[in-house]
């Protein structure tokens, strides 16, 4: 078991004992908005359970039916996420909506309001873990856990600070109110996961720094090469797809293109880890004149087998 599987189960056991304290403030206290905080939480559950599976099959191998791998399987958790937290909202708008036209005082001078507080601290400095190890190891949905767990946090701060101000002042219509504006930002919180979670299937390109950063490597480790164009990444979870045009001199044999090949390839891998690079080599008269990032042109990095003839093949992905 890696540690990014640990990580998730990990999070299964932190949300079972965060709900468990904030369905033990609710009962304390009677607040319907520490209700609909207590609720939410069972959704950090469900959604910490989905990205376990999520990890555990995307990091299956690729087979016949799968040939680039399950990279993708943690898109669909962080969609089921999204979806998960949006049906939780509505069930809080429903409670709450009942609690309108017959507010009740609740006691949130009692130890429950403390039991809350202590459980969003759980909850945000497990967030902080997720956010740091899934950027760590490129795992969106450890990401998308760690960012739902900090928008919780700042939800039940502010829940807490309004439920105070709603006691304190004897409006207690704020407390249905307060839980009404929590599921607002609810659903606000999940459409965001599930638009994260479509880009990533419809193989979005990485960010600009990423691209850029491609570009650099290929100009550092393409020596001899003339220019490069066509570049095009996604990515797929934890891993990086990469492929574009190289253009070579006329004259130079396939094994000398085929070492620039293997050092552009080593150098992504370094610099990105997981990554499947695909390169079409051409000649210098086939090379495209728009758009296409010149080379400086000197000695290849690995220089051709004297003697030996190698005929072409085709790239693969790694």
């Amino acid at each position: 078991m890696n540690t990014t599987l640990k990580i998730a189960l990990g999070s299964i056991a932190v949300g079972l004992v965060v709900f468990g304290l904030k369905y033990l403030a609710y009962v304390m206290t009677g607040s319907v908005a520490l209700y609909s905080d207590a609720l939410e939480s069972i959704v950090n559950v469900a959604a910490a359970a989905a990205a376990a599976v999520a990890i555990r099959m995307a990091q299956q191998p690729a087979d016949e039916q799968h040939p680039y791998g399950h990279h993708k399987a943690e898109y669909f958790s962080a969609g089921l996420e999204g979806a998960l937290i949006i049906i939780a909202s509505v069930a809080i708008i429903h409670e709450a909506v009942g609690k309108l036209g017959a507010p009740h005082a609740f006691d949130w001078a009692s130890p429950g309001m403390l039991v809350n507080i202590a459980a969003s601290v759980i909850n945000g400095a497990w967030s902080y873990v997720l956010i740091r190890e899934g950027r760590r190891y490129s795992s969106p949905a450890l990401v998308a856990d760690g960012r739902h767990l900090l928008a919780d946090v700042y939800m039940s701060t502010g829940v807490v600070a309004a439920v105070v101000i709603a006691a304190v002042s004897g409006w207690f219509i704020l407390d249905p109110l307060i839980a009404i504006a929590v599921a607002v930002h609810i659903i606000w919180a999940g459409w965001k996961l599930m638009r994260e979670s479509a880009s990533g299937l419809m193989d979005a390109a990485p960010e600009a720094d990423v691209m850029e950063k491609i570009r650099q490597i290929i100009r550092e480790s393409a020596r001899g090469a003339i220019e490069f164009h066509d570049l095009k990444a996604r990515r797929a979870g934890k891993a990086l797809f990469i492929d574009f045009h190289l253009v070579t001199p006329g004259e130079m044999r396939v094994n000398e293109a085929h070492g620039i090949c293997d050092a552009i390839e080593a150098a992504l891998r370094e610099a990105f880890g997981e990554v499947a690079v695909s390169i079409h080599v051409e000649p210098e008269h086939e090379g495209d004149q728009h758009g296409a990032i010149l080379l400086h042109r000197c000695a290849p990095a690995h220089p051709a087998s004297m003697g030996k003839s190698v005929l072409p093949q085709p790239r693969k992905p790694v």
